[in-house]
């Protein structure tokens, strides 16, 4: 997508790559877990299909980022946040993570079993899959991402070799050259792709970021639901006026990044630093290696982090924070909730429904609201249910002829 965007000229790779470095590093050194910075995919779809300029993209990073800043520092988005059933919450985890299983499997489907791509076909994408889960339980002991990615880049530089495109080549260029949308950009940018960016990055990149790091971690402190809102403001109201990307936080990313063994934010440090450098050394030239890196690795390793996202949805009715009556900025005084058996059900039931309206519409959105509308309905029904019995229990109960 960061690529598609930058041969459109939606963005400049190299303020982006700097950019997201200089966030990575922030972001491993302030939260200390895992949090990757991510680009925003429904803006950027919408951006490649509308054919935005790059003032235009500018300036619904630019919106987002204002808005989701202001409910941050106001203390709205943490006191939505608190009111948010956590089987919805849940629900737009492991609808997020079925997404990506979806779109690794789109990648894998434009692939062939037979030799004409030598580098890139289904016997890789076969091979991955097995060492992948062949070592699952070793994530830290083998690190599968880190040798996808340099046997990757090895079969793409070999391609690019082969076809005498250009390589990727010492070229510095500077990312810190401010570009300034006009409000008509500012408009016509926020209105047509960053409006419907909002409410994905709070639920997505935010609320349910805060949730999956307890979840995955549940030894470290998680960032809070207004930290990270700040953050995701903060980004993009510096970034954007230089051409970067439009990014946020994603439960995705951080999924991705556990699976793959990381357990701190060093591994997200490095990462940091590795896109600083090359953004600065390489800049563009990057762009033809980056395009044939083979679809066969990548797809294998986005369906791993799509199931590891949805993993979280195992816990919905033993150890969820609601369940244990834990707040997620306290570590102690756990107490656990007994839940009925209607309860378990009812929980199941709205997380599946938040799912399926997520992949149905393919908007996390829409799962969303459909979510809290399956849990306003039981809600009526229980309370009519407790009336219900509140009622026959307030007759007599002795009889008056015996």
């Amino acid at each position: 997508m960061v690529i598609a965007l930058t041969a459109a000229g939606s963005i400049s790779i190299t303020s982006t790559l700097v950019f997201s470095g200089v966030w990575n590093l922030l972001s491993g050194t302030l939260f200390g877990v895992p949090i990757v910075v991510q680009p925003m995919k429904a803006l950027a779809a919408v951006s490649l299909s509308r054919g935005l300029t790059l003032e235009e993209t500018m300036g619904a990073g630019i919106g987002v980022g204002v808005m989701v800043l202001l409910l941050s520092i106001t203390g709205l988005l943490a006191r939505v946040s608190e009111l948010i059933p956590v089987p919805i919450i849940k629900g737009i985890q492991v609808g997020a993570g079925l997404t990506l299983a979806l779109n690794a499997g789109s990648t894998l489907q434009e692939l062939e079993l037979n030799g004409a791509m030598w580098y890139d076909n289904l016997f890789w994408a076969i091979g991955a899959f097995i060492i992948l889960y062949g070592t699952c339980r070793w994530p830290r002991k083998v690190p599968f991402a880190v040798l996808a990615f340099i046997i990757g880049d090895l079969f793409a530089g070999v391609q690019l070799a082969r076809t005498g495109a250009e390589l990727p080549h010492f070229k510095f260029q500077m990312p810190f050259i401010p570009r300034i949308p006009t409000p008509v950009d500012f408009a016509t940018g926020f209105g047509t792709a960053g409006l419907g960016q909002v409410p994905l990055t709070i639920l997505n990149s935010v609320i349910a970021v805060t949730y999956l790091s307890r979840d995955l971690l549940p030894h470290e402190p998680a960032p809070s639901v207004t930290a990270l809102g700040i953050s995701v403001g903060v980004m993009n109201l510096v970034g954007c006026w230089f051409g970067a990307m439009p990014v946020c936080h994603g439960s995705g990313g951080l999924a991705g990044q556990y699976r793959f063994g990381a357990r701190s934010g060093s591994s997200v440090q490095i990462l940091g630093l590795f896109k600083i450098a090359i953004g600065l050394m390489f800049g563009s030239s990057l762009t033809g290696l980056l395009e044939r890196f083979p679809k066969s690795l990548l797809g294998i390793m986005v369906f791993a982090a799509g199931m590891e996202l949805c993993s979280v949805g195992e816990n919905l009715n033993s150890t969820a924070p609601d369940v244990l009556n834990l707040e997620i900025d306290d570590q102690n005084d756990l107490t656990r909730t007994a839940l009925s058996k209607q309860t378990r059900k009812d929980r199941w039931m709205i997380m599946m429904v938040t799912v399926g309206m997520f992949l149905a519409f393919r908007n996390c959105f829409v799962g969303f609201v459909t979510g809290c509308i399956a849990w306003a309905l039981l809600e009526v029904q229980n309370r009519m249910e407790t009336w219900k019995d509140d009622g026959d229990s307030s007759g007599e109960t002795t009889p008056l002829l015996r």
